[in-house]
């Protein structure tokens, strides 16, 4: 595989792999910043019109190099094929067919670098129906069908409410970037093997399906059932919700397991509830209205003192900057703070080989010279590219 960068620091165990992305939005770089946090060399190719507004660092091109380049120029193309040409695999983001208008298809790159993996993100997949319509996370979640498991089922007191999903998560970074860095990884392993490449096409909407398997599985065997009221985890069941508090914060139970129910029973003083009929849903309204107003009575300091940490499988519900400040999250770095801005650090932990520190994010172009000068641009040359707007 292509040596990575010199004036990086080395390590991660995708150290010595090099990848080529095309800026895009979402998924794409978020996939190529888990790449780059496990030590690939990711270099972004970015437009030189985005470079000339001065389009500062990204915390999403953490660890990426950036270079700005005008496809649409002759020496701009040129540059991106060297760097194609160098690669181990290459991400692009955009509506099918765009690549191939600009050549950069998959059979154009195959025909010049028959080992490179080529990881193709989208929405709606490379083909079907909806294959060039234009769409977003919301979209994508609600058509597998995930969006109808966050509904709430109306009742005499509380009519229907549209659902609501955590925005980006379960699709443009679960469904999405994540089965794009496993194709590419697995990709990449067997191109290793075989010497040749292919391409791997990553749609949300076939991750997002994916993430749903253990819900189809149960449906399969019959532990599912798509009446809500009758759903533990449709927020109908007492022991699988989320509640609000006296402070007006929220906390979550999730006691699916007889034992752990028992104990959230214990702990909150209902000796009279009978743990065993856990699972009878003609009981859970009245029981759900009662822990609604037992947490209610108390703020949610209170409920994390008398919770936090047992096996009633509680949780408080926090914000983004409660959670960096978590015991829990603190004793573990999960959140670091860089330039005085936070991110989350790199996941998952390596015991040998463990991820690059995170940084700040590369700028846009901000890469170009150094990075034409290693595929054997001279300064004189480099010049000439900017005064022609090849590059900035």
């Amino acid at each position: 595989m292509a040596d990575s960068y010199t004036d990086s620091p080395r390590g991660g165990p995708l150290a010595g792999t090099r990848i080529i992305e095309f800026a895009g939005i979402g998924p794409g770089p978020f996939a190529s910043m888990l790449l780059a946090d496990l030590g690939a060399d990711v270099i972004v190719i970015e437009r030189v019109a985005d470079a000339c507004k001065g389009y500062g660092r990204q915390a999403i091109h953490r660890g990426k190099r950036s270079i700005a380049l005008d496809l649409k120029h002759d020496a701009g193309v040129a540059a991106a094929w060297q760097l194609i040409d160098s690669a181990d695999a290459l991400i692009e983001g955009f509506r099918p067919g765009v690549m191939e208008r600009l050549g950069f298809g998959p059979d154009a790159v195959a025909a010049r670098n028959p080992r490179l993996v080529y990881g193709r993100m989208t929405g709606w997949g490379q083909d079907g129906p909806l294959a060039k319509a234009a769409g977003h996370d919301i979209n994508y979640v609600a058509l597998t069908g995930a969006t109808s498991l966050a509904i709430r089922p109306a009742t005499p007191d509380i009519p229907a409410v549209p659902p609501a999903v955590s925005p980006t998560l379960i699709g443009d970074m679960g469904g999405g970037a994540m089965f794009l860095v496993t194709g590419l990884l697995a990709g990449l392993l067997e191109a290793r093997r075989s010497g040749q490449g292919q391409v791997v096409d990553a749609a949300i909407v076939d991750g997002t399906a994916m993430l749903m398997s253990l819900v189809h599985s149960m449906r399969g065997a019959g532990t599912w059932c798509d009446t809500p009221e009758q759903n533990f985890f449709s927020h109908t069941s007492p022991f699988y919700e989320a509640y609000a508090c006296a402070d007006e914060k929220f906390v979550t139970v999730g006691a699916i397991e007889p034992q752990f129910y028992a104990e959230l029973l214990q702990r909150l003083g209902l000796d009279d509830v009978a743990p065993q009929d856990q699972y009878d849903s003609r009981a859970w309204p009245a029981l759900r209205a009662r822990l609604t107003a037992l947490f209610l009575s108390q703020p949610q300091a209170y409920w994390c003192e008398k919770l936090e940490g047992t096996d009633a499988c509680f949780a408080p519900v926090l914000g983004l900057a409660e959670a960096a400040d978590h015991p829990h999250m603190k004793a573990r770095g999960i959140f670091v703070d860089i330039d005085g801005k936070r991110q989350p650090a790199p996941a998952p932990r390596f015991s040998r080989t463990p991820p690059r520190q995170p940084d700040a994010g590369a700028a846009c172009g901000e890469h170009t010279r150094a990075i034409l000068r290693e595929l054997g641009h001279s300064d004189s040359d480099i010049d000439r590219l900017t005064d022609a707007g090849a590059c900035h």
